[in-house]
């Protein structure tokens, strides 16, 4: 997503967007209106006074909106209400929202607060809020205060750990958020430098644990004037307030949509009666099936000010296209008697569409391993997390064995099943390729082992070590197997039954640590732990949890022949390598990149350069400082293999592209030792 390939994707596709077309906007958004007659309308008088009531969002089993209904405390001076606050109303069983109540005590503050989004987990929220820093509001070099957008995650009892997004600033304003459904992209409202005019809709994209620069959505969207209020549907429909398209409104303010779901944008339609009036209407959200939604209108007949609606709509929103979603049927069963197994926990995870099996880290940790080439460079392997390590699964196996889900036909996803007394299974599913619906059936083979959850940390300052060789020994046959503890220090493996082991660890500048463990006449239990200490030699060793000098090679990033970029969905070890600089911040790198031997001499040093620049800007979009990335160009000086020019005999288009690499080697780690 970083150099940032995804990213200049999306910016080409929006020079793209731009590009008008010849479509009678007039005549579709006439047909939009003739076409919502359908459509019923109800102003929701169990929330609405006679103050403003805005920007609803769903949220668990209701709606989530903001209000100046507090009738005492601060005024705003500018609109002469009481600061805005969240509030959330339950649904009642006929989708109606009920009374409300205040959404969140360390959310809602002195100041403005929303509007909001939520992930779809609903764990995280991103919401609007005044520009403020320890309860004191911050203005800009003019004196004046804006809005910024922050981000907060759901704790046991409320909302905590609030942090400012990234792309926010004292001299203009960001509000608005609304998230796609996937949570990679958020879209908002911002009058920063760039734009189109006034406040325009933006979008930023996600990079690892933070956020893109932001992208203007280009004047296929926004005006001269204001565009505000984005939500983005599951279908890619783009919802949004504007008072810039005159000739295609109704009042001051109107609802409008476009389809950006495609590589093709469709065109701005606004969405007609009874959405829009002769007032302001703004604020508007369709649930994922789009038949039912909220919106908010000053229209007459309502309580004064800004009211929030509730529509139905039997036959959809005219011009929201949905996606192709199938039916899945997960069976499990016992793959030695074949018995259908009920209580399988079913995790479904959608693939990133970079090359990675599930999106991000939700279902891997990291590990460093010795290279199989028997030098003393290193590799990157993804391992799977622990269950308890996992969320919650969304699916069981009823006492048919059978889980059922509805999927997006255009995507791909993980399946992961879990029972307890039995190995855990990964199941790679593309619902394009299942034309017959077929169930998708797991064979789950019992366990005869025990599951060894194991840390390897520093005495007496009990730092993870990474990267130390684990060595377990099997007395029942004296058999031995070796691992390799992860970025946390922490390793697993699964240990026979009615057996004695022995457990070494190891690593150069610290003791040997060995303990013992005995699966003898267990009853029950499932799982051991384990914890290895080992004393370190000095504690300057603690500060390089990673080998200064340490060579890593990254064989998931690919070049095709005389081209700098990297391949589409082939950066997944610079993902990885990422989240490692960003789990160790004191670590700075070189990066060296090579090619094979086609091409002059000359050439192939300027394109391993421009390889290495590559990497690096990569890293650097994926949060990483520029200070701590060199890069260097080797050209073909240092192949591999025997694939030289002089000998192209010898060469296979598989020796030229391993060739074609990019190497990390580790030039400073000093982590505090505490």
């Amino acid at each position: 997503m970083h150099y940032n390939y995804r990213l200049l994707a999306f910016i080409s596709l929006v020079i793209l967007w731009m590009i008008p077309f010849s479509v009678n906007s007039q005549r579709l958004s006439k047909l939009v209106d003739a076409l919502n007659v359908g459509v019923e309308l109800h102003n929701i008088t169990t929330i609405n006074t006679d103050a403003l009531e805005f920007s609803p969002v769903f949220y668990a089993n209701g709606i989530v909106f903001v209000s100046s209904r507090k009738k005492h405390g601060p005024i705003d001076k500018k609109i002469g209400e009481t600061y805005f606050e969240l509030y959330y109303s339950e649904l009642d069983p006929n989708g109606m929202p009920m009374r409300p109540a205040p959404f969140s005590l360390n959310i809602n503050s002195q100041y403005h607060e929303g509007p909001v989004a939520f992930n779809r987990e609903g764990t995280r929220m991103y919401f609007t809020r005044t520009n403020s820093s320890h309860g004191i509001s911050k203005a800009d070099s003019k004196g004046k205060t804006g809005l910024k957008i922050y981000e907060a995650e759901r704790g046991y009892f409320d909302w905590e750990n609030v942090q400012e997004l990234p792309f926010n600033s004292d001299e203009y304003t960001c509000m608005h958020p609304t998230l796609s459904p996937d949570g990679n992209m958020m879209y908002f409202t911002s009058n920063m430098p760039g734009g189109q005019g006034g406040y325009d809709i933006w979008v930023v994209l996600r990079q690892g644990d933070s956020w893109s620069e932001p992208i203007n959505m280009g004047s296929r969207v926004n005006t001269p004037n204001t565009e505000a209020f984005p939500f983005i549907h599951e279908s890619g429909t783009l919802f949004f307030a504007s008072d810039g398209y005159k000739e295609k409104g109704f009042g001051e303010i109107d609802l409008y949509m476009i389809d950006i779901s495609q590589s093709s944008w469709g065109e701005v339609v606004n969405l007609g009666r009874p959405f829009n009036s002769e007032a302001d209407d703004l604020g508007f959200i369709l649930n994922p099936e789009g038949d039912i939604g909220f919106f908010a209108s000053n229209r007459p007949g309502g309580f004064g000010k800004d009211d929030l609606y509730m529509f139905k709509a039997p036959n959809g929103i005219q011009g929201v296209e949905f996606p192709d979603m199938s039916n899945i049927v997960i069976t499990a069963y016992d793959d030695q008697s074949g018995r259908r197994l009920s209580g399988v926990s079913v995790r479904i995870f959608e693939n990133d569409g970079m090359g990675n099996s599930a999106k991000g880290q939700e279902l891997y940790d990291l590990e460093l391993m010795p290279s199989e080439s028997g030098d003393d460079k290193m590799v990157f392997r993804r391992v799977r997390k622990k269950e308890e390590d996992l969320d919650q699964p969304k699916y069981l196996t009823n006492t048919s064995g059978e889980a059922y889900a509805v999927l997006n036909s255009a995507k791909k996803y993980t399946l992961l099943l879990a029972k307890q007394g039995y190995q855990t299974q990964e199941v790679a599913y593309d619902p394009s390729t299942n034309t017959y619906l077929r169930p998708v059936e797991v064979g789950m083979n019992p366990s005869n082992c025990i599951t060894l959850s194991g840390l390897v940390a520093s005495k007496p300052y009990n730092k993870p070590i990474p990267n130390a060789l684990v060595r377990v020994i099997n007395h029942c046959n004296e058999s031995e197997e070796t691992l390799r503890t992860n970025i946390n220090g922490t390793f697993e493996h699964c240990i026979e039954i009615g057996c004695k082991f022995t457990i070494i660890s190891e690593r150069a500048g610290y003791a040997n640590a060995t303990t013992e463990m005995s699966t003898v006449k267990v009853r029950g239990q499932r799982s051991f732990a384990a914890v290895l200490e080992m004393a370190p030699e000095s504690a300057n060793i603690l500060r390089e949890p990673i080998e200064e000098g340490s060579v890593i090679l990254l064989q998931n990033i690919h070049y095709d022949f005389g081209k700098s970029s990297i391949r589409a969905g082939e950066a997944k070890d610079l993902e990885n390598l990422a989240s490692l600089m960003k789990a160790y911040p004191s670590m700075e790198i070189e990066l060296i990149s090579h090619t094979d031997c086609r091409g002059t001499e000359q050439f192939n040093l300027e394109l391993s350069l421009a390889r290495a620049e590559s990497a690096k800007k990569f890293l650097i979009n994926r949060g990483i400082k520029e200070r701590r990335i060199k890069a260097f160009g080797y050209g073909e000086a240092y192949p591999l293999n025997n694939c030289r020019c002089d000998k192209k005999e010898d060469c296979e288009e598989s020796d030229y592209e391993a060739n074609r690499r990019t190497e990390v080697r580790v030039t400073r780690m000093n982590e505090p030792v505490k």
